[in-house]
């Protein structure tokens, strides 16, 4: 008879303690077998041995993220970049100038207001994606028109009559006679003087030598033996001309033949100088000699 195997149990004892409970589902016959044969369960085979633990496999890594694009937008075109900030004021987040500059203080502000706006990380900077979304959200924003107050109609001012405009003409005109009344005043008491003093002389001075009609005139009246009396001036016209200030006015000479007195008047005209310039002189009834001698100065009245 073969004697019992004493020493299985403790070596079984010796397995059990090695590793966990769970590692060794098989019957203690099982355990027995395989010490015994260990070629048995060497293989797996029927042995139900723990298979040997596999190598682990490697972990897949996710890529990191491109960072934003925001060079495209920075570096379009002028146009482009006007086109984002006029989208901006569409949106009331900018009110600055449209001058294409996405990296000023104002326009990265609004961007970034845009982009609290949205949810999105508020940078003041635009992708290509972002620019195309602000500007076509700005397309379906209605332009909003600033109407000004309503006034009230007023009737239309009713056109002045006749008489109006010729009291308007009149004061016109009276302020121009009164700013150029003395210097007229001056010039044709200068040319009373020299008359006169023409006179005094019998027929010389510069009067004469000026004014060759009015020299011929005195000539005539005192071949009459006409005596001369008063010298009174009237101021026709004054006013600037292409050659200087023109004075033109009526005087009126009294003379006397005998019993007789006689009032005759002459018409003088000139540019102020020293001097006088285009002298003449004309019958106070030709008044067309008198009208072509001022334009011919071209003269600008500031007396009527």
């Amino acid at each position: 008879m073969r004697a019992p195997c004493r020493s299985a149990w403790p070596r079984l004892a010796v397995l059990v303690l090695l590793g966990p409970a769970a590692a060794f589902a098989q019957s203690a016959g099982e355990v027995e077998r395989c010490f015994q044969n260990p070629s048995a369960c060497a293989s797996g085979g029927g042995g139900g041995g723990a298979a040997p633990p596999a190598a682990h496999a490697p972990v897949a890594t996710r890529p990191a993220a491109p960072a934003p694009d925001y060079a495209t937008v920075l570096n379009s075109s002028d146009a482009d970049r006007k086109k984002i900030q006029e989208s901006l004021r569409t949106l009331d987040k900018y009110n600055g100038p449209i001058d294409g500059n996405l990296q000023s203080e104002a326009t990265m502000k609004a961007i970034s207001d845009w982009q609290k706006g949205r949810g999105t990380p508020a940078v003041g900077k635009l992708t290509p994606p972002e620019a195309a979304q602000l500007n076509a959200e700005a397309a379906r924003t209605p332009i909003r028109r600033i109407e000004p107050p309503a006034q009230a109609a007023t009737p239309p001012a009713a056109a002045p009559s006749n008489a109006d405009q010729l009291k308007a003409l009149q004061a016109r005109l009276a302020e121009r006679r009164k700013a150029a009344e003395p210097k007229a005043n001056a010039a044709v008491q200068a040319l009373v003087g020299d008359l006169k003093a023409y006179v005094a002389a019998d027929g010389k001075g510069v009067a004469g030598d000026q004014f060759a009609g009015f020299a011929k005139w005195y000539a005539d009246n005192k071949a009459a033996s006409r005596t001369f009396g008063a010298i009174a001036p009237v101021v026709d016209d004054y006013g600037d001309a292409k050659a200087g200030a023109a004075t033109s006015a009526e005087i009126g000479f009294e003379t006397k033949q005998g019993t007789n007195t006689y009032n005759q008047c002459l018409m003088f005209a000139w540019i102020e100088g020293s001097p006088r310039k285009n002298a003449q002189i004309f019958s106070c009834d030709d008044v067309a000699a008198v009208e072509k001698w001022k334009t011919d100065q071209a003269l600008k009245s500031a007396w009527r």
